[in-house]
């Protein structure tokens, strides 16, 4: 009997492969899909940032115009300025600014989920490891909606 010299061709795929790239195509579509919405969240409370935020300073400077102008001008000056406190705090109640910021860090946490995870169905060996970096930077991304910003370092 003579051994036969081993073979060159590569180590058969592990079982798990199939299912490891399955959910790592799940994932990808999942972040493709949170990004895509994020991105429209972002947009969205922008559009009502500008919609609360410039009545505002709009009414706020024509009631102090209008109340400055006359005596008897000053009862649709303070309606005026009514209106603008009205669109102020509507705006400060939503804290649109806020939802941007937090949409937009979704938004390039779901992107870079997206990307690591097309990268790794690029490659042609999946390991477990590959599935659990990726289920991190899922719930980074999750985390990333309501995180506050990072703190700025102050010089002592």
């Amino acid at each position: 009997m003579s051994a036969s010299p081993p073979s060159a061709s590569p180590a058969p795929a592990d079982a798990s492969t199939p299912s490891l790239r399955a959910e790592i195509t799940a994932l990808r579509e999942e972040a493709a899909r949170m990004r895509a919405l994020a991105h429209r969240r972002a947009a969205f409370w922008t559009k009502a940032d500008i919609a609360f935020g410039f009545p505002a300073a709009l009414l706020a400077a024509v009631s102090a115009a209008t109340g400055l102008a006359t005596a008897d001008a000053r009862v649709p000056a303070a309606l005026l300025a009514l209106a603008s406190a009205g669109f102020a705090a509507g705006a400060g109640f939503l804290r649109c600014d806020r939802r941007v910021l937090g949409n937009k860090r979704a938004r390039t946490a779901w992107a870079a989920l997206e990307g690591r995870a097309a990268v790794a169905l690029a490659r042609s060996s999946l390991t477990p490891d590959d599935l659990a970096g990726l289920q991190e930077l899922r719930l980074v991304a999750l985390g990333a909606y309501d995180a506050e910003d990072p703190p700025t370092s102050t010089a002592d």
